[in-house]
């Protein structure tokens, strides 16, 4: 569609947390926004990546050997099948 996507305006579409929403579609890949809020379970991507982008607050991953903290403007890639555990506050 090649039209800008305004993140502040998609966020401000829905209150719902760990809700992931299709914001935009690149190379067969969908791009997802969601608003995180406490601890997610503990899972893994068998056939994909998933990155983590931090747009305001703060963000934990939790792995099993470590936790890494990411903070507004920050992100983070987990490479398929790492288990890991999103926790916001």
């Amino acid at each position: 569609m090649n039209e800008p996507i305004n993140l502040d305006q998609k966020l401000g579409l829905f209150s719902d947390h760990w809700s992931p929403k299709i914001i935009a579609e690149l190379n067969d890949q969908h791009l997802k926004l969601a608003k995180l809020k406490g601890e997610f379970v503990w899972y893994s991507h068998a056939n994909e990546d998933e990155m983590f982008l931090v747009i305001s607050g703060c963000l934990k991953i939790e792995f099993r050997d470590r936790v890494e903290t990411l903070n507004r403007g920050e992100l983070i890639v987990i490479p398929k099948g790492v288990e890991h555990r999103p926790v916001a506050q």
